[in-house]
């Protein structure tokens, strides 16, 4: 840990995270050298296919990957903490998961919206008895100030008769209500990043439009950096300043959210576009799928691991893997296309 002067709005910092699953069958590479910034009070959309390691390196985050089998075998994870005028950086991958320090930073300023709260809230506890435990554990205050913070935030997550909601238990609610009590439990204790895990799923798209709105909101009342984990671009395109993209545990473009929807620039990040339906636009624009099956992740992958499914494959990407470099001023890919 170290004291610096404070020059930036940078408040994680990720660098070359690697963590891995030792199975039977081999080692699964689920991040496998991820580099990643997130600013205060900014939105950072993490969006990919289903197993290409958004989530993992969001448990990785929180230190919640459990030895055996999974475990985080490199890199850095940065957090900068504003201490009396100063910085203080503590990289987590150095903490004890189970220590104390790690125990107050994960929840208090590091919290996270999981993607199903069925089964993320505790079926036994009530909903205001499990915010208030939580409230207890990172701040300094007895029980019934733990309570009424978490009445609080009921109500500051729009909740109807909070006081009624607060004695109740999670299957007596709806899953809209139930992902709304999961973004109170997350913020309740001022987290400086929230790291939200598809925090829409299976909702309708009202209540997915309601949510959004409110995470909107909260986030400036709060002064929170989100990263959004998703795999809906729809979402990021309302939700995000910047996209990061990630491909088989690699993050393989980065850029602003609109420079990245409008010009961009590596060949899967195309394939995600195009495979998003548009609604009330003239004409009908046939879907173009990505062609081809994500590779095994316990598989070694010489070259470019997209090479096997990209329409511009070149011999050069079966030979060699891309670094992520920056095309133009903000934006990054990890391709071939555009080496000098």
């Amino acid at each position: 840990m170290a004291q610096t002067t404070p020059t930036t709005d940078r408040i994680l910092d990720i660098r070359n995270l690697q963590t891995h699953f030792m199975l039977e069958r081999g080692t699964v590479r689920a991040v496998n050298g991820v580099d990643l910034a997130i600013d205060r009070k900014k939105t950072l959309g993490l969006v990919g296919e289903s197993g290409c390691g958004k989530s993992v390196t969001a448990m990785s985050v929180m230190r919640l990957v459990r030895w055996p089998p999974g475990k985080i075998v490199g890199g850095e994870i940065l957090l900068h903490l504003q201490q009396n005028g100063s910085v203080e950086t503590v990289d987590l991958v150095k903490l004890d998961p189970y220590g104390a320090r790690m125990r107050s930073i994960r929840g208090g300023e590091i919290a996270m919206i999981f993607q199903e709260p069925m089964t993320s809230l505790n079926p036994l506890y009530t909903i205001g008895s499990q915010i208030a435990e939580t409230v207890r554990l990172h701040q300094n205050v007895g029980r019934k100030e733990a309570m009424d913070r978490a009445l609080e935030m009921l109500h500051k997550v729009q909740i109807a008769d909070a006081a009624r909601r607060l004695h109740e238990y999670p299957h007596q609610l709806s899953g809209g209500m139930r992902q709304r009590v999961m973004i109170a439990l997350a913020l309740s204790c001022n987290p400086a990043v929230l790291l939200a895990d598809e925090p829409t799923t299976a909702l309708d798209v009202t209540v997915q439009a309601q949510i959004l709105d409110l995470m909107r909101a909260l986030q400036a009342d709060f002064d929170s950096a989100i990263v959004m984990i998703t795999h809906n671009l729809g979402v990021v395109s309302q939700m995000a300043d910047h996209v990061a993209v990630m491909y088989l545990g690699k993050v393989v473009e980065y850029g602003e959210v609109h420079e990245l929807f409008h010009h961009p620039l590596h060949p899967y990040t195309v394939g995600l576009l195009n495979s998003v339906p548009v609604l009330g636009r003239k004409g009908r624009k046939m879907l173009i799928p990505i062609k081809g099956m994500v590779p095994k992740l316990t598989d070694e992958i010489r070259g470019c691991a997209f090479a096997s499914r990209c329409p511009h494959v070149m011999r050069r990407c079966t030979e060699e893997t891309p670094p992520l470099v920056e095309v133009v001023p903000g934006h990054t890919a990890a391709c071939w296309l555009h080496s000098n």
